[in-house]
């Protein structure tokens, strides 16, 4: 069994390759897409998803085949055709380029896989089985969906705003951890899944902090 390095990647306005038009192309380009990432697809036909991103200018397509070269200068190479001869053929290229490179029909092929993602807010949980099959995986992910409800965007916004006013207003490391370790203490949470929770203005913050900084 291949161990892959998990790995968040920055993808923002990088120039990413999906050869192939179809529904597994479709799920590769919209995840780039939702990364922020600047999308090229080259293939002679495209899904109708596929096709009003390009007509939006959401995507760069080429209506054409796979051809030498198209690797040259990508960030990332999804190779998502429904030929696994031309899949290899863009990994054996990617590869030589030093390209990461990902192969839908044979995950084996490539340098990466693509997980299935959960997203809230700022929390990303992304789930892997390692090629036991994308149905064990949608299993999972939306077992971990369920656990973790959309008030996991509203309490993560709350803690990262409250890192960064204690970054802030405390010159001190020790206060800082400190401070850092009490704020996980907080039952905000409970209070957001309860609809108790009120979000806390700049005076409050600041008081919290004065209130913990001695403890």
């Amino acid at each position: 069994m291949t161990v892959y390095l998990p790995i968040m990647l920055n993808c923002s306005d990088k120039h990413c390759v999906v050869v192939g038009g179809g529904k597994v192309a479709e799920r590769k380009t919209l995840g780039l897409l939702e990364a922020g990432a600047a999308v090229t697809i080259i293939s002679p036909a495209l899904t109708p998803r596929l096709a009003e991103l390009s007509d939006n200018a959401s995507v760069v397509w080429l209506n054409r085949n796979y051809a030498p070269g198209d690797a040259r200068g990508a960030f990332l190479v999804y190779a998502a055709t429904d030929d696994p001869a031309v899949n290899e053929e863009v990994a054996r290229e990617a590869d030589s380029l030093g390209v990461p490179v990902n192969v839908g029909s044979h995950a084996e092929a490539g340098s990466f896989i693509t997980p299935g993602v959960l997203r809230r807010g700022r929390l990303t949980v992304a789930v892997s089985t390692s090629g036991a099959g994308p149905g064990i995986t949608a299993e999972i992910s939306k077992l971990l969906e369920e656990m973790l409800g959309e008030e996991y965007e509203v309490y993560l916004d709350f803690i990262y705003e409250m890192r960064q006013e204690i970054k802030r207003q405390e010159r001190s490391p020790e206060v800082r951890k400190r401070l850092l370790k009490r704020l996980g203490t907080l039952n905000v949470l409970d209070e957001i899944r309860g609809g108790a929770f009120t979000a806390w203005d700049s005076e409050q913050i600041k008081t919290w902090i004065a209130q913990h900084r001695e403890e």
